[in-house]
């Protein structure tokens, strides 16, 4: 017992640390470090272990004892410039620019360029050398295509899209995409290059067929009120998606933050240190093909999956998920590091729809250092391939504060491994069940089961077992 009170003071000790040092990650370049290491779970040596255990026994301090703690999976320093981070641009040499209809105005030149007017069918084009810093300041504009997007990026080596103080704007496309040679353009703002979304105004974008916001490289946002309706993903970028700040309010078809390189397998994550999401998608909240961590930000996601990826970092943030598959899912997308999902911080609450659904989904490992987690299932709260290790933080499942992570868990806490019988739930092995299931639950389909604790069995009707 003191063994298992010592580990999780060190773990949750080192918890708070990366979460104190993942705090002004927006507004500090160089407050989050890390190379993108595998070893991201706390682990505490015998060694260390053992004499702590001493240390304590005689009422004395060590200053040996070491604990490994978890670092960030992604690399944050300089993650921002201070460009990034400036929602007032400066405007002493910007070019005023009006928008009308069935015109492109084409930027060739680097510099800013403010924006304003209502136009149909009408596209802002930018073709710009490569080392080109773009800034365009949407100031009231208002922008209504058929079928090209409202803001096109050929080439610059960054663009920003400022949304002006006090400002309200509006892009959308109401049909399908018509391509420009071999260009996909199938989004309402679509960069080839970096691109930057910040300032203090507001910016809604409608896309009755496609994405809402697309990068093919990566995609920063550090401020701005944002409203995303989309057919496809709303914010989404092949390299990258870094958010420290803003406010959101999407709704989408697809995914509501989607970062996917098919070329290169390192790439494709997804930071967040800040801001307010409101996500409804018919897919998933957050996806990224290699890591997703969150440092920080409030979210209310109601998806078929919440967050997935390979690596799931939660350092921070109030998260709440109401989702009909998994709530929280790290899966094989990419060979740059471990299937995990990883807790170190933070106010996580998931509450799962009927069916064969898990809370928190690893088909490699789950480690809890710090923070709470509170699940709410019929099913499955916890499920896992490889182990699961609670070393801090809380875990709460359907009610009731858990002193361990349960594999496969259904329904109430009640044992991990062959539980109390079967009502034909199918998971765990017991002898001994219930007829009649709780309030509410409607089983799968399948063969008949026994047990609700434990191990996944197979799916059953509800017969009583004998």
């Amino acid at each position: 017992m003191m063994k298992n009170s010592l580990r999780r003071t060190l773990a949750e000790m080192a918890a708070v640390t990366l979460a104190i040092c993942s705090l002004t990650a927006c507004g500090d370049n160089n407050t989050t470090s890390s190379s993108m290491s595998n070893k991201n779970s706390i682990h505490i040596t015998p060694e260390a272990e053992d004499m702590s255990l001493k240390s304590l026994d005689d009422e004395k301090s060590s200053d040996k004892t070491e604990a490994s703690t978890s670092s960030s999976v992604i690399d944050t320093t300089d993650m921002f410039s201070k460009r990034d981070l400036e929602q007032s641009p400066d405007l002493t040499d910007a070019v005023s620019l009006e928008v009308s209809d069935g015109k492109t105005l084409t930027v060739t030149e680097a510099g800013v360029y403010v924006i304003s007017g209502k136009a149909k069918n009408c596209t802002i084009k930018i073709e710009a050398d490569k080392e080109a810093k773009v800034q365009l300041v949407l100031d009231d504009v208002d922008i209504e295509n058929d079928d090209f997007p409202a803001i096109y990026a050929v080439s610059a080596d960054k663009v920003f899209i400022t949304s002006a103080d006090g400002s309200a704007n509006s892009l959308s496309v109401n049909g399908s995409f018509t391509a420009d040679g071999d260009t996909n353009t199938d989004a309402v703002i679509y960069s080839k290059d970096d691109l930057v979304l910040n300032g203090t105004g507001s910016l809604t974008v409608n896309s009755a067929y496609g994405n809402g916001i697309s990068a093919k490289d990566d995609l920063k946002i550090t401020d701005g009120s944002y409203t995303v309706i989309t057919a496809k993903d709303a914010f989404e970028a092949n390299d990258s998606i870094a958010v420290c700040g803003g406010d959101f309010t999407i709704k989408t078809d697809k995914d509501g933050f989607h970062a996917e390189n098919d070329e290169d397998s390192s790439l494709g994550y997804i930071y967040i240190a800040g801001g307010s999401f409101g996500i409804t998608a018919a897919s998933d909240g957050i996806q990224g093909t290699t890591y997703v961590q969150i440092d920080g930000g409030t979210f209310d996601i109601t998806s078929s999956e919440g967050i997935e990826a390979t690596y799931v970092q939660i350092n921070g943030g109030d998260i709440t998920i109401s989702a009909s598959d998994d709530g929280i899912n790290a899966s094989r997308k990419s060979d740059q590091c471990d299937v995990v999902v990883e807790f170190n911080g933070g106010n996580t609450t998931i509450t799962m729809g009927q069916g064969d659904t898990d809370g928190v989904d690893a088909n490699g490992s789950i480690y809890v250092n710090g923070g709470t987690i509170n699940v709410t299932a019929q099913m499955s709260s916890f499920d896992y391939d490889v182990k699961a290790e609670f070393n801090g933080g809380t875990i709460i499942i359907n009610g009731e504060e858990v002193s361990e992570i349960p594999e496969s868990m259904f329904g109430e806490p009640m044992g991990g491994h062959g539980g109390m019988g079967g009502f034909g739930g199918g998971r765990g092995n017991g002898s001994e069940g219930f007829g009649t299931p709780p309030d509410g639950f409607t089983p799968p389909d399948g063969q008949s089961g026994n047990g609700f604790g434990g191990h996944r069995g197979n799916r059953g009707n509800f017969d009583k077992q004998s």
